[in-house]
């Protein structure tokens, strides 16, 4: 039985995905408790569910086969919810070395091309470069996010779903869910029929202040049995010799949702509670944006549909905006293709036109044309559609081709527009000629396993489609 901590903008949602597959949800927070009108354990989960700093995607850390049945029905919410492997997962142990160091902290060489940033406040004395350390991942970082997994010297038992963890360290309690030592955990420790290991403390995580005495003991005890594993593998592996894996307790994989995938989150939640449409896609946007579908739903919404143009109106994004081009690869990877103004917008539509000023330098990808300083890029995208386009015009107006994207459907936020870009594209070449291009990498991502069999075949269908309608 997998047991599953979820939280975040997609918890409803993921916890009745849970349940409907005979899962047990712990350690729910109080809205989860009342909208299923459920008691639900405290106890260790052996997966969580997290949603990411940015609401795009979540999160999945724990045990390698809970991971994999939870990020299994993550992504069949929708044809647009694709998944990747994390290198340098939740609680691992490493010997880094450290590369270099910023204002805040030290960049450190895990091995095999992977990378952590070290804030100085989580290091156990002065780092400098060349350092060797031994580290321990605190948060990894999603492949789209500009950043690294963030690792601290402080070694601890897994945290990933616990209630209590131990961490090297003199005192019998390190920390406890208030931060004081005068929490009542404290003196509940002393009562625990459970010896802890020496040289290490007590962490008590904040589901625990809910948990009754038994189930103390129990992740108490469970705790001690990691410490032992840990233990060992660290005399194993003997001094700190980087760079290299140490120990690796849990899997870390993230799923991103792109716009279909967020409507059947909708769906999902709507059997629990009611959802206003375009629930999940809105919060997605912005923490305000998230705040105010809470407010429309406890005062009760009536729309059709995603209502853009209410979304829009509120929060952008507008004419006069500066907007980002979030290009999101199959391998996980976010590209930004600069920025550009928001010339049109028409909200009912739910439609808008992007200009960039180009700069001098190469070619066009795939039209072959110069790009020189003073060019004018010309995108237009609609929500929802699963393709966008781009004209090229000179200084003197002079048409330079037009290059057609085909995406996950696009998402018009108010600081980017986002979607991940699936290779196969369309270029209309000055001369009018059309062709379609790089359906090559499209087939090598299917065969990375970055790019579903059925999102394939789906990106190619609308790659002839507009082939034909260039054509005419």
């Amino acid at each position: 039985m997998t047991r599953v901590r979820v939280r975040g903008i997609y918890a409803t949602a993921l916890t009745a995905a849970c349940l409907d597959a005979d899962w047990t949800v712990v350690q729910a927070s109080e809205p989860i408790r009342a909208r299923f009108d459920a008691a639900f354990p405290t106890e260790r989960a052996d997966v969580v569910a997290a949603t990411t700093p940015d609401r795009q995607g979540v999160e999945l850390s724990g045990a390698a086969d809970g991971v994999a049945a939870v990020r299994e029905r993550c992504v069949a919410v929708g044809r647009d919810a694709l998944d990747w492997d994390e290198r340098v997962p939740a609680d691992a142990v490493f010997d880094g070395r450290v590369t270099g160091t910023t204002g805040g902290g030290a960049i450190v060489d895990l091995g095999e091309g992977r990378e952590a940033y070290l804030p100085f406040d989580a290091a156990d004395g002065y780092v400098e470069e060349g350092d060797d350390l031994r580290v321990q991942v605190r948060d990894p970082a999603p492949p789209w996010a500009d950043g690294r997994a963030t690792v601290g010297t402080t070694i601890r038992t897994p945290t990933t779903g616990a209630v209590a963890s131990l961490e090297r360290g003199d005192a019998l309690v390190a920390a406890t869910p208030d931060g004081t030592a005068e929490h009542e955990l404290v003196q509940t420790t002393e009562l625990l029929n459970v010896g802890v290991p020496d040289e290490w403390a007590v962490r008590w995580h904040r589901t625990a202040a809910d948990a009754p005495l038994d189930t103390l003991g129990d992740e108490l005890a469970d705790a001690v049995e990691r410490a032992d594993v840990l233990d060992a593998a660290l005399a194993d592996a003997g001094d700190v010799d980087a760079p290299r894996e140490v120990y690796q307790p849990t899997e870390t994989a993230w799923v991103w949702f792109g716009r279909d995938a967020r409507f059947g989150l909708d769906d999902l939640r709507g059997g629990v509670v009611a959802t206003m449409p375009g629930h999940h896609r809105t919060k997605a946007a912005t923490a305000a944006a998230s705040t105010a579908v809470d407010f429309a739903e406890a005062v009760g919404v009536d729309a059709d549909g995603f209502p853009f143009e209410a979304v829009s109106s509120a929060f952008g994004p507008r004419a006069g905006d500066s907007l980002a081009i979030a290009h999101g690869k199959p391998s996980g990877r976010l590209v930004t293709l600069g920025s550009g103004t928001v010339t049109e917008c028409d909200p009912e539509q739910g439609t808008l036109t992007l200009e960039r000023e180009m700069t001098g330098g190469g070619t066009y990808d795939a039209l072959g044309t110069e790009r020189e300083a003073g060019d004018v890029a010309v995108t237009r995208l609609k929500e929802g559609r699963e393709w966008y386009a781009t004209g090229y015009k000179g200084a003197d107006g002079a048409n330079k081709g037009t290059y057609v994207n085909v995406s996950t459907p696009v998402e018009l936020f108010p600081d980017a527009v986002r979607y991940v870009d699936l290779h196969v594209d369309v270029v209309k070449y000055p001369s009018g000629e059309v062709e379609i291009v790089d359906e090559d990498e499209l087939e090598e991502s299917v065969a990375e396993g970055h790019v579903p069999r059925a999102l394939a075949d789906r990106a190619l269908a609308v790659a002839e489609q507009l082939e034909s309608g260039l054509s005419e």
